[in-house]
């Protein structure tokens, strides 16, 4: 199941398109106004479509689901290189959204499963947290290997290269075991199966304190160091990096990120304590490496970022362990949406702390939640 789980992750993330998508619409005559507005036809549809996708989930074959988000964020890519223009940008957007949110809970209702099956649940942050840094090192592949490609082919050559991954991400898809019963995988009575599973989620979320106490701490843990990593070349640009050095830094930091997925299984074994220390200590990092400049705090940064990947991957992680109905995509869905909320949300925060400070200020802003959370798990000893 492993090998599958992490070709899809590596290849759902290697999207040559990601580091210069935007220059392909200003190119084809896009302002800056209707960019923008095309990244919230992207963010509603996800928020819309998140929740449902999720109780879609618990009713279809979720390795389908899987295989047909690649499939959809693939056309939009061949609709931007075959008919580029704003309107086709847009139906892209929309179709990246529905293919978001189908992803959102569904990889992860998959997985807890299917390991529940094999009695290998405590398996379920290693695997995760392995499956999340593959991500993040796609990404950072994509973004080098975009250079080349693009001096090479262009537009036409980095977004084929894209569709071409989609395409080995739906394959991958498709590979991915899934044992589930006919009663949970199909629809028994039309939509009333659906509207079923919808509202026994929905109901153990707002009814169950503990599901509702660790679906708030996947929203705060997953969704301010999420914003922040966005700033990252900003805050190294106002204190005075070089610009050549900028890229040198970010692959620092973001190889901390994929440390802390790696060892997210071994700090999943963490009591309360431990793990509202480590959080606390995501909190302190970030702040310094905010605070300090050179190298130590570069480094800060690095290994902020990367408790707060072990921190997110092990926080789904006892969600997971937490939900008993069948609704299990959904109730991972709704701390999806929480998530997308918080993290729109922040962002104009964080820009009007800018504008009367510095991102320095706003990173150290932004840190704090991590140290309050942090202590409000050590004293409740909420595992």
């Amino acid at each position: 199941m492993t090998l599958p789980l992490y070709a899809y992750s590596f290849a759902e993330d290697f999207v040559l398109l990601y580091p210069v998508y935007a220059l392909l619409f200003a190119a084809h005559g896009l302002s800056v106004t209707q960019i923008s507005s095309l990244f919230v036809v992207w963010s509603a549809v996800g928020f819309l479509a998140e929740v449902p996708s999720g109780a879609l989930a618990d009713i279809a074959p979720r390795r389908y689901l899987l295989a047909a988000a690649p499939v959809m964020t693939g056309t939009a890519f061949a609709l931007w290189l075959l008919l580029p223009g704003y309107p086709a940008f847009a139906a892209g957007f929309v179709l990246w959204g529905l293919a978001g949110s189908l992803t959102s809970g569904t990889v992860e209702a998959l997985v807890h499963t299917e390991l529940s099956r094999r009695d290998a649940q405590d398996r379920y942050a290693s695997v995760m947290g392995r499956a999340r840094a593959l991500g993040v090192g796609a990404t950072g592949a994509a973004t080098l290997a975009a250079v080349p490609v693009m001096s090479w082919g262009g537009y036409p050559a980095v977004a084929t290269a894209s569709v071409a991954a989609c395409a080995l991400c739906c394959a991958a898809a498709l590979m991915l075991p899934e044992n589930r019963t006919a009663t949970t995988q199909e629809p028994t009575d039309d939509d009333e199966s659906y509207v079923a599973v919808l509202r026994i989620g929905l109901a153990e979320v707002r009814t169950d304190r503990e599901i509702l106490r660790t679906v708030a701490l996947v929203i705060v843990v997953a969704s301010f160091w999420g914003v922040l990593d966005e700033y990252v070349p900003l805050l190294l640009a106002d204190a005075s990096v070089a610009p050549a050095t900028i890229p040198v830094v970010l692959a620092l930091v973001w190889a901390g990120v994929s440390v802390g997925g790696l060892v997210a299984g071994a700090a999943a074994a963490l009591p309360a304590v431990g793990f509202g220390s480590l959080v606390a200590l995501a909190g302190i990092a970030i702040g310094c490496g905010a605070l300090v400049h050179g190298p130590l705090g570069w480094t800060c940064l690095g290994v902020g970022f990367g408790i707060c990947q072990a921190a997110t991957v092990i926080a789904d992680a006892r969600l997971q362990a937490r939900i008993s109905s069948a609704s299990r995509a959904t109730v991972t869905s709704i701390a999806g949406l929480g998530t997308d909320v918080a993290t729109t949300a922040t962002y104009p925060i964080y820009a009007l702390v800018c504008a009367v400070s510095s991102h320095s200020t706003a990173f150290v802003a932004f840190a704090v939640p991590y140290v309050l959370i942090g202590g409000v798990v050590v004293l409740t000893r909420f595992e």
